[in-house]
């Protein structure tokens, strides 16, 4: 990959991987017009290499927030790690659930196939985007005319991690979409179920990190060190623009979550879903 792809590939990234509308879908058709191949191990890796950056990028913003709902006392700091443990498991459990039917189902005549080789295929890409705007779109109407709560239930916890199991082997179901959209038609407040849903994606990015580099050491011998130091340098790029793109989709989902604007998002999504259909069907 050239510097140019590295530096439109993060800025996606960063921007989309922390709005509702599916960072890796926007992310595979970006690669699919600059004509890589999504499913390939180094840009998986890179991919989530990119969402390391946005990591930090959370951590960074909601940190003054987790530590007051979060770490204020030690009653509060045990009940939050209970919530996460539950709803991080089921997340495994699921995602692995739905990966081995995919494999069974899809994939039956690869042998040793991986999920991810699944990526780059915009005919699922698209409708998985164009049911998380329904969601997102439904989620915003009908959340106003129910009662709310301020603290994550373990009722809501383990829903949102079932979800967010669910959203992890399709490319284009956001992940935040999804689990905020969820957390809120379960009775949960905007600002909290953001805030627990960025909690679990920041738990979630080093386990996706570490078996995205054991694919990509299954995939074939690492590249000689001149090729793997420029490697390096460009995920450090990455990772660097990730970050500050990262942080000015938080401002904006936030804004928006909270002036009642969550359904736009919603909407961009199924507008994208046809631009993503209709581009699998000229070829791509």
């Amino acid at each position: 990959m050239s510097v140019i792809q590295v530096v439109v590939l993060a800025i996606i990234q960063g921007l989309a991987e922390l709005l509702p509308v599916s960072s890796s879908a926007h992310v595979v058709v970006a690669e699919k017009l600059m004509g890589l191949d999504p499913s390939a191990p180094a840009l998986t890796l890179l991919l989530v290499l990119l969402h390391t950056g946005t990591m930090f990028a959370v951590i960074v913003y909601f940190w003054s927030d987790w530590r007051r709902s979060y770490f204020g006392s030690a009653r509060t700091r045990v009940r939050f790690g209970v919530l996460v443990t539950v709803a991080t498991a089921l997340t495994g459990v699921v995602a692995e659930l739905v990966a081995y039917a995919l494999g069974r189902l899809v994939l039956r005549s690869t042998p040793h196939a991986d999920v991810e080789e699944l990526f780059g295929h915009l005919e699922l890409i698209a409708p998985a985007l164009f049911a998380v705007g329904v969601l997102i779109v439904v989620a915003d109407r009908l959340e106003r005319r129910q009662a709310k709560t301020r603290e994550v239930t373990a009722g809501q916890s383990v829903v949102i991690g079932l979800v967010q199991g669910l959203t992890l082997p399709f490319r284009g179901f956001s992940r935040s979409g999804a689990t905020i959209s969820v957390g809120m038609l379960a009775g949960l407040e905007k600002a909290p179920a953001e805030a627990f849903s960025f909690a679990l994606a920041v738990i979630l990015t080093p386990p996706v990190v570490i078996r995205e580099v054991l694919r990509l050491a299954r995939h074939g011998a690492p590249p000689a060190a001149p090729a793997m130091h420029s490697v390096v340098g460009l995920d450090v790029l990455g990772g660097v623009l990730a970050f500050g793109a990262g942080l000015l989709a938080l401002k904006w989902i936030s804004v928006w979550l909270e002036r009642g604007r969550w359904y736009y998002f919603g909407a961009y999504c199924m507008v994208a879903a046809v631009a993503v259909e209709l581009l699998h069907r000229t070829g791509y």
